[in-house]
């Protein structure tokens, strides 16, 4: 367990562990203090309690945090609100857990650093003015993450598009079906959370005491939030098209086939058809046909008009020119 106290508004960063950060936590008027836990915790109610009452978080509402596997959630608490946070890492979705109140935000994460570079450039960077400014901080880096990975993927479909239309190859559908499942992921991660948060900050916002500048965070964040998302579904609509897309290559190759076919079978079909018509041994053919002159006029004349006919329907229908234009 690796606890990392940031003194505010300076951004110092600091090392400790739990008891001094429950420490400073009950003495410093404002403080960021993040919490990473190993990768494979227990899941037990006790582990979430634990680390609660450790930091001198002791609520009895707060027994999800740092339990692992906990799905997205927002919680309004009385002087806190609590958030299971999703986050875009490489190519998975991790859930972050925060506590936010008037003098602190506590976070705590498995696994390396939740967006720890980051989110110190910020505070460096934009020095906000007290913890919840810093909560919407770290929920506008949330969403950045996801908005990154939506657009990396949008790229990515956008350049299989222009491939298949240059050369179809079967590993582009599986491509195609990673980058789908890929923007479900985001979709289903996000959706959930983004209706929590929304009714926790509308609720909020229908209170009197609720200060103008909090108002204006929670307004930009909400504005911010359906950008992402709508990102995220603009995504998803370009993996269906891409999908049409090819379905719409394939079938134009099945129809240059079948306009072969039909071609083979405009030419063969009355040959055939005249073979075996004169094949047959009935009385006219055995009795009438007995020159040679008209075996030849009637053998080789009859297909030799035959071909004629089928060559100008071939081009009066311009099958030729259409299936030289595709290739």
């Amino acid at each position: 367990m690796i606890v990392t106290v940031v003194a505010m508004p300076q951004g110092t960063i600091v090392r400790t562990d739990l008891a001094e950060a429950r420490r400073r936590l009950a003495a410093t008027r404002y403080l960021l203090v993040d919490v990473e836990l190993p990768e494979t915790g227990t899941g037990t109610d006790a582990e979430g309690e634990q680390l609660a009452r450790r930091l001198g978080l002791g609520d009895a509402d707060l027994d999800w945090f740092g339990r692992p596997g906990e799905p997205a959630r927002a919680d309004f608490l009385g002087d806190t609100v609590g958030l299971v946070v999703p986050v875009v890492q490489d190519e998975r979705v991790i859930h972050a857990h925060a506590v936010a109140g008037d003098r602190y935000l506590v976070t705590a994460h498995r696994g390396p650093a939740f967006l720890a570079p980051e989110i110190t450039a910020h505070v460096r960077r934009e020095r906000p003015r007290d913890a919840v400014a810093l909560l919407f901080l770290v929920l506008q880096s949330a969403l950045a993450t996801f908005r990154r990975a939506a657009v990396a993927a949008l790229l990515e479909v956008e350049e299989l598009e222009d491939d298949m239309f240059q050369q179809r190859r079967p590993e582009q559908v599986y491509r195609l079906s990673r980058l789908r499942r890929r923007s479900a992921l985001l979709h289903h991660s996000l959706l959930p959370y983004l209706q929590a948060v929304d009714e926790v900050i509308t609720r909020r916002m229908m209170s009197p005491d609720f200060p103008l500048e909090r108002q204006r965070l929670a307004r930009e964040f909400q504005h911010v939030a359906r950008m992402v998302l709508t990102d995220i579904e603009t995504l998803q609509e370009a993996t269906r098209r891409a999908f049409g897309s090819y379905s719409s290559l394939v079938a134009g190759e099945q129809n240059n086939v079948i306009n072969r076919l039909a071609i083979v079978s405009v030419i063969f079909l009355p040959l055939s058809f005249l073979t075996g018509f004169f094949g047959m041994n009935f009385a006219f053919l055995t009795d009438e046909l007995e020159s040679r002159a008209v075996f030849w006029l009637l053998a080789i004349g009859l297909q030799v008009c035959v071909l004629g006919g089928a060559f100008y329907v071939l081009h009066r229908t311009r099958i030729w020119r259409r299936l030289r234009d595709e290739d």
